[in-house]
């Protein structure tokens, strides 16, 4: 008989036989040492744990402030179609003289007689000296405005654009000239209004003409630099000099604040709270994540919100503009002449604060740096730098930097909330139990209650439209 044998196959290295138990199968008997649950979108909030906070009992802040009789300049928003502009007839209120006209069959035929014109980089709109004979919408682009200076060299006062206006004293002065020039930094879109159109339109406008008198008359009552109704003060007299007898006088329309919500229903099935919390509590950790997102939309709110956001709560006068593009030192230090006294802290989108950092090192700059809240932060002039990923940046990636004062004693932005609540969780944050469906789902109400105000206008500036992915 002829056995047969199977060949045994060599050892190869490696795969020898187990001596001992392997570390798969360990793994069956150790516990595995596990995080809390991760979540991306946390982010430093600065906005948030930079803010002084106010308590507002009843739900409601209210500003008073002393009577202003200044008359803002808003600014303007137009129709296009296709390459044609067009300003609409109710946004010519914005104009100061016209503020509170509300004819709209006027504000109609005064916008038809506006003329849509083009001007190239380097073109004046307006020159020094010559008659002011027109009034300009900038419906696009970017000019300056230039003025002499001591020594007859040209200075830039300012920027102006999109929705920016000037001219508009044409309207009431029919002999007056330019006090500076205006000209084109970018291609720009103009609607302008001639003075001889004007009169031709007022002679048929019925009050129009009485309405500017009544504006000019509100201008020209005694107010300080910020345009607040003057207080006389005698001051270096000798003697018995009869001294002014005032009063301060009150805004009697004063801004209220409400208490803005953000809530949702955290929704957790009794199965999952009863069995599955070592070595975490479920619930607990649905409601941290939970807390997060809303904190999270809170400081959005804060930053966004038309009602009391601070991008759309910042005086017109305090919207200022880069002047090449970029965030520079120079556009910082524009918003440190602005907000002067006692500023806190510049926020910016972090892709903006690069675009800051990369204009300081193309001019041999370097910004320090200053601790706050134990972390070594960037700063510009001393004042910190904070990022803040809620100011949005636009699909031609341009956005804004905010520069604020803080603090109710300083007349400054505060934050608003109420601490107290039923079931409070957080100060200003509260969870309630709602109750257990017929699926055994149990149900949590979290709501958090805050908003924003700002006391004084200079307390807050915003530079708007930087251009972060400009390269010159």
């Amino acid at each position: 008989m002829v056995t047969v044998t199977e060949p045994i196959e060599p050892l190869v290295d490696g795969d020898s036989p187990r001596t001992s138990l392997d570390t798969a199968a360990a793994r069956n008997l150790a516990t595995t040492t596990k995080s809390v649950p991760q979540m991306q979108g946390i982010t430093s909030r600065w906005l948030l744990r930079m803010l002084p906070w106010v308590q507002a009992d009843g739900g409601v802040y209210r500003v008073n402030r002393r009577l202003s009789y200044t008359v803002g300049d808003g600014r303007v928003e137009f129709i296009t179609t296709g390459a044609a502009v067009r300003v609409i007839p109710r946004e010519l209120g914005e104009l100061s003289l016209l503020r509170g006209f509300d004819d709209e069959a006027v504000l109609t035929a005064l916008a038809d007689r506006f003329v849509q014109r083009e001007y190239r980089p380097g073109e004046l709109l307006a020159e020094s000296g010559e008659p002011a004979d027109q009034v300009f919408l900038i419906a696009h682009g970017k000019v300056n405005t230039i003025t002499r200076g001591k020594y007859g060299d040209e200075v830039v006062a300012g920027v102006l654009a999109g929705g920016d206006h000037f001219g508009d004293e044409v309207l009431a002065d029919a002999s007056s000239s330019w006090e500076f020039t205006v000209k084109a930094i970018t291609p720009v879109t103009v609607l302008s209004l001639s003075r001889q159109a004007f009169e031709a339109m007022n002679g048929n406008a019925g009050g129009l003409r009485a309405h500017i008198q009544r504006q000019l008359a509100s201008a020209s009552r005694p107010s300080n630099t910020h345009g607040e109704a003057a207080v006389d003060v005698a001051a270096g007299h000798q003697g018995e000099q009869q001294l002014p007898q005032v009063f301060v006088d009150y805004d009697a329309a004063p801004r209220e604040y409400e208490l803005s919500v953000a809530q949702t229903v955290l929704r957790v099935h009794s199965r999952v709270s009863d069995l599955y919390n070592k070595p975490m509590n479920q619930t607990e950790q649905q409601l941290r994540l939970t807390v997060e997102e809303l904190r999270e939309r809170q400081e959005h709110e804060m930053v966004n919100s038309t009602e009391f956001g601070l991008l759309h709560n910042a005086d017109l006068p305090n919207r200022l503009h880069s002047r090449t593009g970029p965030p520079t030192p120079d556009d910082f230090d524009e918003l440190l002449a602005v907000v002067w006294k006692d500023p806190s802290f510049f926020l910016a989108h972090p892709r903006t604060i690069a675009a800051f950092g990369r204009e300081c090192s193309k001019r041999g700059l370097y910004p320090g740096t200053t601790e706050l809240l134990g972390h070594q932060v960037p700063a510009w002039r001393g004042v910190p730098v904070l990022p803040c990923n809620k100011i949005p940046m636009s699909e031609t990636r341009t956005s804004s930097v905010l520069l604020m004062r803080t603090g109710e004693d300083n007349q400054g932005v505060i934050g608003l909330h109420q601490i107290g609540l039923p079931d409070e969780y957080q100060p200003g944050l509260n969870v309630r139990f709602m109750g257990i469906d017929d699926k055994a789902v149990i149900s949590y109400l979290v709501s958090a209650y805050f908003s924003a105000a700002v006391m004084v206008p200079d307390a807050l500036a915003i530079l708007e439209n930087v251009e972060i992915g400009r390269e010159d």
